[in-house]
């Protein structure tokens, strides 16, 4: 018999306040502080500039601090000597007269000319679509992710494996509308490689839970369960921990541009580690999983098949 070490689903009732506050939070925020969505979705101008040496970016940004552009994002683009900018849309500024104010902002500290290289404009319809777009894609994720748990294990399975990615996604979100983190498209691909890396750890933990289930018929539902996450406890704790490795690297050491996409994967796989073993696993137990659920068909005639 499998020594059980520790009682995760003996303090679901904590992890369930803890996670009802977190989901409080985070909704009582979107509600109120809504996203700070970048041009992505909001519409805007980017303007790339070339530099005859390495730029500036803390000068560059207060230049166009200056300049009233008080929200622009600026990064390195390619080499330290390329920039990109962006701007959200100012009002009474066509596009061309909003990219020389650009320029001239960024000209205003530098030792030689910066080259104006590109300028482009996205208007807040395609922005609006964008945002429409990302929103369907997670919902039809969603439901495809139903649909196939509730056909490889049971509908028990399905119901939780969906309700922690919720609980995963609103989190995430949260984390971003608390800390008013520029949400853009980059953003939203790393929510939903949030709810891909999730529901594989949530999958792995549900595979041994109906092994277990098939051969430890006499434990009762909670202790079969908490033997599984026990079982697999390493490899989720190996594959968090190796994933977030990489994370805080790509988020300290690889610039402005995909520093958010590491933070909203970080946060996620946080969470979705969490959610594997405190969300998904004690609503499958609070919905009443019984061992009949997942005992294998028997076949009709099969004794008869087995005879000598």
């Amino acid at each position: 018999m499998f020594k059980q070490e520790i009682d995760f689903l003996g303090k679901r009732q904590i992890a369930l306040i803890i996670s009802s506050i977190l989901i409080v939070v985070s909704i009582a925020s979107l509600a109120i502080n809504g996203l700070k969505l970048g041009i992505d979705f909001t519409g805007g101008t980017l303007v790339e500039v070339g530099y005859k040496e390495a730029a500036d970016l803390k000068v560059l940004r207060n230049a166009l601090t200056e300049a009233g552009f008080e929200d622009a994002t600026v990064q390195n683009f390619g080499t330290t000597k390329d920039v990109l900018i962006r701007i959200k849309p100012q009002d009474g500024l066509s596009n061309a007269m909003l990219s020389d104010k650009v320029l001239v902002a960024a000209n205003k500290h530098a030792a030689e000319p910066v080259d104006k290289r590109r300028v482009e404009f996205v208007g807040p319809q395609v922005g609006d679509e964008l945002a429409e777009d990302g929103g369907l894609a997670m919902l039809y994720s969603m439901f495809g992710i139903l649909i196939y748990v509730a056909w490889r294990f049971e509908y028990k399975f399905s119901l939780g494996s969906v309700a922690a990615l919720f609980h995963d996604v609103i989190i995430t979100l949260g984390v971003f509308s608390l800390l008013q983190m520029e949400f853009d498209l980059t953003v939203l691909a790393a929510v939903l490689a949030v709810i891909g890396y999730s529901l594989n750890d949530t999958i792995v933990v549900y595979d041994r839970i109906r092994e277990n289930f098939r051969t430890l018929r006499q434990d009762s539902s909670a202790h079969i369960m908490n033997i599984s996450l026990n079982q697999t406890l390493s490899r989720t704790l190996m594959t968090s921990i190796t994933t977030a490795v990489v994370l805080i690297a790509l988020a300290v050491l690889g610039g402005e541009i995909i520093h958010n996409f590491a933070i909203a994967l970080l946060i996620g796989v946080g969470i979705g580690t969490y959610s594997s073993i405190y969300v998904a696993s004690p609503i499958v137990l609070a919905l009443g999983i019984t061992k009949e659920d997942l005992m294998l068909p028997i076949k009709e005639g099969e004794e008869i098949d087995e005879m000598p």
